[in-house]
């Protein structure tokens, strides 16, 4: 079970697909305090995995110690950060406490194009030096890219640029429209473009030794199932399931990408939330609507609720208009 905090608003970039609107920190962030007793809930949720991002993690002052923290707990701190204030001193301090590995976000092997999406000329190149100084210091990274229509054509050679300069792992983003978004929509991949980049996705796998991950894209594993491919994950969207979000205020929600609270952890431990949340329950039943419902691979896929939510007008459980699987033409796509 993995869990992602949202730990603040506050970023310094200005991304352009931020799904959080970050910017500025907010006055009714949890506190160091708050922090320490969601994360003491979330161990005792059962939860193991503890994804800390934001906006920008490494920009709260007190990170090392909520990292130190989930620790000394028994979780598995991870982070989710563009990578450009990691220096090696930042390195050397994650590392002593305790994060494991860190995902360093990286949208194209061209700088200029990185830098335009992050809207801060000189990213590209800082989150490279982010990656060297994890190297130096033997504490692991991986590559997050999210793919739209102007890089859709690059994701081969950034997992080789992964590869070589020593990720452990290539996680690939599809776009959901929500925050910064929404103003990207006609960005997004469609049917038959999500249907390719995913096989290409699996296709590469089996050239690389590191890790590849679509996320927001649980057609990946139909279509690993469908080829035969053997894969560490049991399910494609684990929201409500074996995932959920927490925001920087202490809101929960489904995931990043799905905009509905479910709780707040002022309000209400996040053991309850976790367990009797409403929309949590209703994902845990698996009684999907349209082809998602009546789908053979639903018990490994399950569709994208965040998909399905926006371009259904606001049905959590309704099918994920992108898969071509569903309106039985996924073989257009199976030879990108």
């Amino acid at each position: 079970m993995i869990i992602s905090w949202n730990t603040t608003w506050e970023c310094h970039l200005k991304c352009k697909h931020c799904y959080r609107d970050a910017g500025a920190k907010r006055e009714d962030e949890l506190s160091t305090a708050e922090g320490k007793k969601l994360i003491d809930e979330i161990a005792q949720a059962g939860f193991k995995i503890l994804i800390l991002s934001g906006g920008e993690p490494l920009l709260r002052e007190d990170i090392f110690e909520l990292t130190a923290h989930a620790k000394a707990v028994g979780l598995r701190p991870v982070f989710g950060t563009t990578g450009t204030t990691i220096t090696p001193e930042i390195a050397e301090k994650l590392k002593e406490a305790g994060a494991l590995c860190i995902g360093i976000s990286l949208d194209s092997i061209h700088p200029e194009i990185h830098d335009e999406f992050r809207q801060v000329p000189g990213s590209w190149q800082a989150a490279v030096d982010g990656m060297k100084n994890c190297q130096a210091v033997g504490l692991p990274f991986q590559i997050h890219t999210t793919v739209v229509d102007k890089n859709y054509h690059e994701f081969e050679a950034i997992t080789d640029f992964a590869v070589e300069v020593g990720a452990v792992a290539h996680h690939v983003f599809f776009l959901v429209p929500t925050g910064r978004a929404l103003d990207m929509e006609a960005e997004a991949l469609r049917e038959k473009q999500y249907e390719q980049l995913l096989h290409r996705i699996l296709k590469k796998q089996r050239e690389v030794p590191i890790e590849l991950k679509p996320t927001c894209a649980p057609q990946f594993m139909r279509i690993a199932r469908q080829m035969g491919m053997e894969m560490r994950f049991s399910r494609g969207c684990l929201a409500g399931t074996a995932y959920c979000c927490i925001l920087p205020n202490g809101e929960v929600h489904p995931c990043p990408y799905l905009p509905k609270k479910v709780g707040s952890v002022k309000e209400q431990p996040f053991t309850e939330i976790w367990r009797t949340a409403e929309m949590f329950n209703q994902f845990r039943s698996d009684q999907f609507g349209g082809k998602c419902g009546t789908c053979n691979h639903k018990d490994v896929c399950s569709g994208c609720r965040a998909r399905a939510y926006y371009y259904s007008d606001g049905d959590v459980m309704a099918e994920d208009p992108w898969c071509l699987y569903r309106r039985g033409r996924a073989n257009e796509a199976c030879c990108p």
